[in-house]
């Protein structure tokens, strides 16, 4: 066999891992536009040795068909009056439930349907699976994060470290995009992203680029940054109608939860996320911290900053303020 040969064979049957070795995850909303590449990118990893797959239709089909791609994972649909089975004894819980932007719409336009979708999964993750980590990808994430937390603390089972916005998608597409506008190679670039996860909560540190050599003009920082944080309504837009982003999101959504996997296995990794930390003065920011066995491990202070970098700084603080308010408010009021 060739080189060429045996590199393809091991790609498309690679070595099965030991199904008792891995880690059990839930994908919450695992029907839909996210959900559906999220869990077939999950049925591939060998950490993963149950993957129980959740929506309110149209998931039993969705299962049996991800069933039959040979990897050791285990896969198992659960339907709308299953929610309970689906979580327990979960260590991972990955939700991208709720209904996706359309053009004309903000991350808050959805903050009405989806509030109260994400506080009904909390209520079963707190409990059914209340020690599991849980990545929240249903927007608007800067006020999602928040109600999962208040309604985990209502029920007094609330973990700072094991409740993560997933704003992976910010730093895959910062990647992309520098990596277009410098040819570079996009997985050799790192940055931190922090903030949240809408418009300008949104803010890519380009100074902090690595490697160093990859420099911007102001010119360059003053389209890319706006383009990063706009990235999302430029998806919305080119659908016409047909959803927001979908299989971008599912890439790294999947890229994240491969790094909380990683963390819980013992394995320090660095990513950014949105979590409570006190990085700032606000309760919840994106910032690098490393995952360990129980989450966040260490919230990374901020780095050093550009003046402009700074001015935005000072945007994204003042934009997340209010939804992480409204998040608190929605609970509160919730009877």
């Amino acid at each position: 066999m060739s080189n060429r040969a045996a590199i393809l064979t091991r790609h498309l049957a690679p070595e099965p891992a030991a199904a008792t070795s891995g880690f059990k995850v839930a994908v919450l909303g695992a029907a839909g536009g996210i959900g559906q590449p999220l869990s077939l990118l999950l049925k591939s990893s060998s950490r993963v040795s149950q993957l129980n797959l959740y929506d309110v239709a149209n998931v039993v089909g969705v299962a049996a068909d991800l069933s039959h791609i040979s990897s050791a994972t285990r896969v198992t649909g659960f339907g709308k009056d299953s929610l309970a089975e689906a979580l327990t004894g979960c260590d991972l819980v990955i939700i991208p439930a709720g209904v996706p932007r359309k053009p004309g719409m903000t991350r808050d336009d959805l903050f009405n349907i989806n509030a109260g979708i994400v506080a009904t999964l909390a209520d079963g993750v707190a409990k059914n699976c209340p020690k599991a980590v849980v990545n929240i990808i249903s927007n608007p994430v800067n006020s999602t994060v928040p109600i999962f937390a208040e309604v985990m603390k209502k029920h007094g089972v609330y973990d700072p470290r094991k409740i993560l916005g997933v704003t992976q998608l910010d730093v895959v597409r910062s990647r992309e995009f520098i990596g277009a506008l410098k040819h570079v190679e996009p997985a050799s670039i790192s940055l931190p992203v922090i903030g949240g996860h809408a418009g300008a909560t949104i803010l890519p540190l380009l100074s902090r680029v690595s490697p160093a050599n990859i420099t911007f003009t102001d010119a360059e920082l003053k389209a890319l940054t706006p383009r990063i944080q706009s990235a999302g309504t430029e998806v919305v837009e080119a659908k016409a109608g047909g959803g927001s982003a979908t299989l971008s999101m599912a890439y790294a959504a999947a890229e994240f939860a491969e790094s909380c996997l990683r963390g819980m296995a013992g394995e320090s990794v660095v990513e950014c996320c949105y979590c409570e930390n006190s990085v700032t003065a606000l309760t919840f920011f994106a910032t690098l911290c490393t995952l360990g066995p129980e989450g966040v491990a260490v919230a990374h202070p901020l780095p050093s900053m550009s003046a402009f970098e700074k001015e935005g700084l000072a945007k994204a603080i003042d934009g997340l303020k209010g939804s992480i308010a409204k998040g608190v408010k929605f609970v509160a009021d919730r009877k």
